[in-house]
């Protein structure tokens, strides 16, 4: 083949090309060439297509818009034209198609008309269209999550865009957030610590930041939010941006601080509970020598009082002796191991009794006062044991108000229901009495209120205080199957709620103590005492009171003498003995052996023997240790007099 010049060579060209289809068109559209890349791509023969109108390649709904002259025509303005869209093939199959049209000057072609490029692009398009439906589902599904606030922001930290999760969450719409800082979102105290700040150039340096801590709704509120901050960069590493992700996690934040505190209750009780059964056996000794100083001093004094030195010297030693005694009284009510004699009683004539007492212990410095709601509720507890408990704390209210100033004592009926906030496990729901205990003194630091109730903790001075004030009164609430709190703030005051479960009995009035003369009777005392010092003062004592005394070491040998046939008219036993036989057991049956047999038990520590929830057993008389000798002259002479009554009739 001979090649006439460059026309022939782009002849050649253009006939050798397959990727594209290249042809021309008349002035007036119509296909006037035809190379096989066009044959390829359309599906044409060159004899099939030469003579046809180029719009046969445009879908009907082109064709009817006037697309293909509207493409001439613009190529006749500018000399060019770039266009995409669908064509259809021989087949009626569509592809999608890049164009370009140019025209072609008589100089270049005789006739004119136009040139026309054409390639398949359809696998560019689908990617594209794939990219696109990807990107729309993208937006679906980020619009469609409402657990977590999705949204983006600047490198500033503007928010760009915003999910409806963010809204649900934060309570902001799109068009009332978008533009705006999110430090918004956080809480006056993080923003001037520069936290949002900060988060932002955590993500930045190390590609993500993650978080929890409270953040603010539009309303104001606050939540727990668990946050994540993701660093976007492009290709080049350029930062366009953070997304960051939030969820509302204060259910859970909720449900772990309850259960921590839960944990902490739990912790709490079993050390309290330790603690108890360790300040019980030690009260128990601890009153046992007591007992034996205390029945001896008295002794001593009946013997050598008259000399006025040495009755002096007597007199403190007793007086050191009740002190022992009440410390060992406060082990056992922080041990809650009181043996209680509950009564149905109306706390407001309580404290009316009491106000003398407090405006005496209090001095003329504090001024109190006392609020009573009406209708207030009757409640079951041990009075005299209340009456201590309130008159320690007023004690303590004096100690933080140096200078004076007031101290309230409330009382009201309240309900306790799971809306209390962190109503503990071994509290019941129901109606309570609450006396509240208010000064207006220095307060307590947190780290002082979460230790106040310790037994020997305290923030006085060496040698102020036993420490065991504020623990004693607990141990008595609990045991009582009250509840009891404090709330303080330094600077504010503190206030001490005690809650006492209500009562519908009626009130009672208690036995009015009158001063009596010791004395003694004629009658026979069987003393079961495995204490030999305790048992021999006793005895002397009960001697000296005109009583024919028999011992007892332990209640197998209480039983011999009781089945040997001797007259014995009370028996006054130790509750913890030694040995197979139980103190209450040999009561029970001396009670069957001897018609009209008085019992009266003795203790500084009963463990559960004769008192059960807390309280003295029904019918059962004790005489707790430390007693002096007036008291117990007293309480034998009580239950000796009154003839066919207090007989022990035990129902366990």
């Amino acid at each position: 083949m001979k090649f006439a010049g460059p026309a022939d060579w782009e002849r050649l060209l253009v006939e050798q090309v397959s990727e594209y289809a290249i042809f021309r068109l008349t002035d007036a559209g119509i296909v006037s060439s035809w190379n096989p890349g066009a044959e390829r791509i359309k599906g044409y023969a060159a004899a099939e297509i030469k003579g046809q109108h180029f719009s046969i390649f445009y879908p009907a709904e082109d064709r009817e818009a006037g697309v293909p002259d509207a493409l001439l025509q613009m190529a006749r303005e500018h000399g060019h034209c770039e266009t995409e869209g669908w064509r259809l093939r021989r087949d009626g199959s569509r592809f999608w198609a890049s164009v370009v049209i140019t025209p072609l000057s008589s100089a270049e072609c005789v006739g004119g008309g136009f040139a026309k490029i054409v390639r398949d692009v359809t696998d560019k398009r689908q990617a594209h269209e794939a990219v696109l439906e990807s990107e729309r589902k993208f937006r679906l599904l980020v619009q469609g999550v409402t657990d977590y606030a999705l949204f983006m922001l600047s490198p500033d930290g503007i928010v760009t865009n915003w999910n409806a999760g963010a809204a649900r969450i934060k309570g902001y719409e799109a068009n009332q957030i978008i533009g705006e800082h999110f430090r918004k979102f956080y809480t006056p105290e993080d923003a001037a610590q520069g936290l949002p700040e900060r988060g932002l150039r955590t993500a930045a340096t190390e590609g993500r930041f993650e978080t929890e801590g409270w953040r603010v709704r539009k309303d104001g509120t606050r939540f727990w939010a668990n946050v994540i901050i993701d660093a976007i960069r492009d290709e080049q590493g350029e930062l366009l941006g953070f997304a960051k992700i939030i969820r509302d996690v204060t259910e859970r934040k909720v449900a772990q601080e309850q259960l921590d505190n839960a944990r902490s209750a739990l912790l709490q009780a079993q050390k309290m509970e330790a603690i108890g059964k360790l300040t019980g056996g030690v009260a128990h000794d601890f009153n046992n020598v007591l007992q034996v100083l205390r029945g001896n001093l008295e002794l001593l004094e009946r013997r050598h009082g008259r000399d006025r030195w040495t009755s002096e010297r007597l007199g403190k030693a007793v007086d050191a002796v009740e002190q022992g005694a009440n410390l060992a009284s406060q082990l056992l009510a922080f041990g809650r191991r009181q043996a209680l004699q509950p009564a149905v009683v109306n706390l407001a004539t309580m404290l009316r009794h009491m106000d003398d007492l407090l405006r005496r212990a209090l001095g003329e410095l504090i001024h109190v006062e006392t609020i009573v709601a009406g209708g207030l509720w009757n409640t079951l507890v041990d009075p005299n044991h209340l009456e201590n408990v309130v008159l320690n704390l007023a004690i303590n209210s004096r100690d933080a108000m140096p200078a004076g100033r007031k101290l309230t004592l409330e009382l009201s009926n309240a309900f306790l229901d799971s809306h209390y906030t962190a109503l503990p496990q071994d509290v019941p729901e129901g109606q309570y009495v609450l006396l509240a205990i208010t000064d207006s003194g220095t307060g307590m630091e947190r780290e002082v209120l979460e230790r106040a109730f310790e037994p020997y903790f305290s923030t006085k001075a060496e040698g102020e205080g036993t420490g065991l004030g504020l623990s004693m009164a607990y141990g008595f609430v609990k045991q009582s199957g009250g509840h009891m709190r404090i709330y303080s703030e330094p600077g504010h005051g503190t206030t001490v709620k005690i809650y006492l479960q209500r009562s519908v009995g009626e009130v009672v009035d208690s036995e009015t103590s009158h001063s009596r003369a010791v004395t003694g009777g004629s009658e026979t005392i069987l003393v079961v005492e495995d204490d030999r010092r305790v048992q021999s003062t006793v005895i002397e004592l009960l001697t000296g009171l005109g009583y024919t005394v028999l011992k007892a070491d332990d209640a197998q040998s209480a039983m011999v003498i009781v089945r040997s046939g001797a007259r014995i008219d009370l028996l006054f036993s130790d509750v913890v003995m030694p040995g197979p036989l139980r103190s209450v057991e040999m009561a029970r049956l001396a009670a069957r052996a001897v018609p009209d047999l008085k019992v009266l038990f003795t203790s500084g520590y009963t463990q559960n023997a004769i008192v059960h929830g807390g309280r003295l057993d029904p019918g059962v008389h004790l005489l707790s240790k430390l007693y002096s000798r007036e008291q117990l002259a007293t309480r034998i002479r009580r239950l000796l007099g009154e003839v066919g009554r207090n007989q022990w009739r035990p129902t366990r």
